[in-house]
């Protein structure tokens, strides 16, 4: 009878022990997965190398390695935003085998003064300065201060603070629609922003509008 009782209590326990501590676990390791995913940046970072064509891309990326994808898809998708030449700084998404982009971003033509005219009264311009190195400032700006930007998974993410008194820090993401020389357009959740490049008095020699010339003109 006592050998019954405690054949008995040992299959208890150990039932117990299968059915508790191994499920729980699991659990919180998914858990943390899904979270790190989350804020996992697929993004590739880098500059165009010498090996880039129309429909190929070369990138030196930021970590050294040296990586040849397809424009091909991207093209068909329009999300070749800016072109691209060598030496301009790029971010890009791939697919699985790093073997087609599905997304190419110019840094290097996001970088200066965009403009657009004042929602308020349109008699004005206001807008955005991106720098390079990651940093943002406002232009003419009275509520909203941009402090830094970057690209995060294909998207446009911009830092800011709103000056309403209670000094309110926020991630504002977007998605970009157009990027050329002279145009940036994006859209977020609400709202749609075309800007373009302010037109600056040492532009003008001779009466001549200096003009930069278009995308097709000098990028692959």
């Amino acid at each position: 009878m006592i050998k019954k009782l405690l054949f008995a209590f040992s299959a208890i326990a150990m039932l117990a022990a299968c059915n508790s501590t191994p499920k729980q676990q699991y659990s919180q390791n998914d858990n943390q997965d899904d979270t790190e995913y989350a804020y996992r940046d697929s993004t590739i970072y880098g500059f165009c190398g010498e090996g880039s064509a129309m429909n190929t891309l070369q990138l030196i990326t930021d970590t050294g390695d040296t990586i040849t994808v397809s424009v091909t898809r991207a093209r068909d998708l329009n999300k070749v935003y800016g072109g691209y030449a060598v030496g301009d700084e790029l971010a890009i998404l791939v697919n699985k085998d790093t073997t087609e982009a599905t997304l190419v971003i110019n840094k290097s033509i996001l970088h200066g003064d965009w403009v657009m005219p004042n929602p308020i009264d349109g008699s004005s311009e206001t807008g955005i300065r991106i720098l390079r190195g990651g940093l943002a400032e406002s232009i003419d700006q009275s509520s909203i201060v941009y402090k830094s930007w970057r690209i995060f998974n294909g998207k446009l993410q911009i830092q800011a603070t709103r000056e309403d008194g209670i000094d309110l820090e926020e991630f504002m993401v977007y998605d970009i629609v157009k990027l050329t020389p002279d145009s940036l357009v994006i859209s977020g959740d609400e709202e749609t922003y075309e800007y373009s490049h302010p037109v600056y008095e040492e532009e003008y020699q001779d009466g001549v509008n200096y003009d930069p010339g278009d995308e097709s003109d000098y990028k692959i």
